[in-house]
This record gives C-alpha cells, sequence and structure tokens, in this order.
C-alpha cells in the first residue's frame, strides 16, 4: 500500500507508537511533522473533510494555548478554528493517520490498523 502518511510529533508516545505499528505492518509511511512544517489550512480543511469531522473534534487542549485562545467558546466558527490550527500547530490531536482506507486520528494506537490493508 502506498500513499500512507502520518502527521506525526515525534516527542509523542501515541504517536511514536503509532508509526511503530505501521512500520511493522512493512509500510514506510510519509512522515510529516506538523509542528515542524505546519499544514495550512486548506490542508487541515481537506484532512478534516477526509476524516469526517469537525475541527473541534481533533483540537487539543493539554499543553496548547487553547485555554488562553478561548478556543471552549462556542462562538469560533470551523474556519475560525482551523485558522487557529494552521497558526498554532500545536492545537492539532496527532497522531493522525491518512491511507487510502481513510484518515483518523489513531488514539489509541490500534486505531490505525483499520487504515492499513490486511495481511
Amino acid at each position: 500500500m502506498e500513499n500512507v502518511t502520518i502527521y506525526h510529533n515525534p516527542k509523542c508516545g501515541a504517536s511514536r507508537n503509532v508509526l511503530e505499528l505501521i512500520r511493522n505492518a512493512g509500510i514506510e509511511p510519509t512522515v510529516v511533522q506538523y509542528l515542524v512544517t505546519p499544514l495550512t489550512h486548506a490542508q487541515i480543511a481537506g484532512l478534516l473533510k477526509t476524516m469526517g469531522v469537525t475541527a473541534r473534534e481533533i483540537l487539543r487542549r493539554k499543553g496548547t494555548p487553547y485555554d488562553d485562545l478561548g478556543l471552549d467558546d462556542p462562538k469560533w466558527t470551523e474556519q475560525e478554528l482551523i485558522e487557529f490550527m494552521a497558526q498554532h500547530p500545536i492545537l492539532i490531536n496527532r497522531p493522525i493517520v491518512s491511507t487510502p482506507l481513510g484518515a483518523k486520528l489513531c488514539r489509541p494506537a490500534e486505531t490505525v490498523l483499520e487504515l492499513l490493508p490486511k495481511r
């Protein structure tokens, strides 16, 4: 299977575990360290569409400026939340994996197995 991408934070244990599961399946994914190379507004919007979730569903609170920005306020639109994630990539929960079978936030790590081919 080609075109497996992991949006990865190497400092995150869950993200490292998912990357290991992908590699143990014999796949070398494209690794996007989204904190080093932030995603654009359009990339985030596309990923959300593929995942079938809202921006709020992948927002990360712990260790981020979530509270300082007041992101729990329902006044923020979907587009505004995506823009916050583009400006502050740490707000994107991880790891997200995208394959030809779909895209998901892989928490718990074993969730990634649903996106990989059966062997």
